[in-house]
């Protein structure tokens, strides 16, 4: 666990991430776009390489005015970022500390730092590169845990005070100790390298074409005729679009309406393979 910034000496945290820089990562922002949104907070959190303790916000002048109902949200007003930097005037520190770490955040991979990305093109510059990114909402579904999934109601379900809620920091902060905590309660799944963990949250235990990893696609018992939907166990796997190569179930957590055009009249020709894959997502 993180205690006051601080790593603990739990067994499996020391094993997985000695000797790294692991920095939880949260953002307040102008609204939801990732495009066309601006951020007015960061904080980062967490220790680097040597241990050193990291505990960094920061408020930003983003440029534009802040909605009302996103100040309603973070606590964040017009007033309040007119002496503020902008964001280039702390893009080198906030790239600095991004460069190589192991990035935490709860949706970071889709918000997050799809954000910054967005906010360091528009400033002409590369976005900072990551060792890797840990997403504790990848995570909680990977781990298929009871809904909710918001970052408030998973702290309170696992016994971690969140104050400030919705402060850069406060959820930066309330982040990485859920990371931990799940780290614990479910070990048997971080028994892996820092890639492959990383993998493992974001796509699954799915297969791949055939390489040095193993068994590909073309190796698994086709469903249907044309080989779009193959078994795998007892889990049903795509092996067409865009999806290729991820579970049903998977595709059904993340991407439902996905799963809706499979078994409509324009998706999948086959209607004994749609009611087996009905079958499937039902059990």
């Amino acid at each position: 666990m993180f205690k006051g910034g601080a790593r603990s000496k739990s067994p499996m945290a020391q094993d997985l991430f000695d000797g790294e820089k692991v920095l939880a990562f949260d953002l307040e922002t102008t609204g939801v776009s990732t495009n066309n949104d601006r951020i007015v907070q960061f904080a980062l959190i967490g220790t680097l390489e040597d241990g050193t303790q990291v505990n960094r916000e920061q408020v930003v002048k983003p440029g534009v005015r802040i909605p009302y109902d996103a100040s309603q949200i973070h606590g964040i007003y017009d007033q309040d970022v007119r002496d503020k930097p902008p964001l280039a005037d702390v893009a080198d520190e906030l790239a600095e500390l991004i460069d190589g770490a192991i990035l935490v955040g709860h949706n970071v991979r889709s918000f997050d730092y799809a954000m910054l990305k967005t906010e360091f093109l528009r400033m002409g510059r590369l976005a900072p590169q990551p060792k890797a990114i840990i997403d504790t909402l990848e995570l909680v579904r990977r781990l298929r845990l009871p809904r909710p999934h918001n970052l408030g109601a998973l702290c309170q379900r696992h016994g971690i005070r969140l104050e400030a809620a919705h402060t850069a920091a406060a959820d930066a902060a309330a982040t990485m100790l859920l990371f931990w905590r799940l780290s614990v309660e479910h070990a048997s799944e971080f028994r892996r390298s820092i890639p492959e963990l990383e993998r493992w949250i974001a796509h699954g235990d799915r297969p791949r074409d055939a390489t040095e990893l193993g068994r590909g696609l073309e190796d698994l018992i086709p469903v249907d005729s044309m080989g779009k939907v193959r078994e795998d166990g007892d889990e049903l796997v795509l092996a067409f679009g865009r999806h290729r190569g991820r579970y049903l179930s998977e595709v059904q957590a993340n991407d439902p309406s996905y799963i809706g055009w499979l078994l409509s009249s324009n998706g999948l020709d086959c209607e004994t393979t749609k009611l087996r894959i009905k079958a499937h997502l039902r059990s």
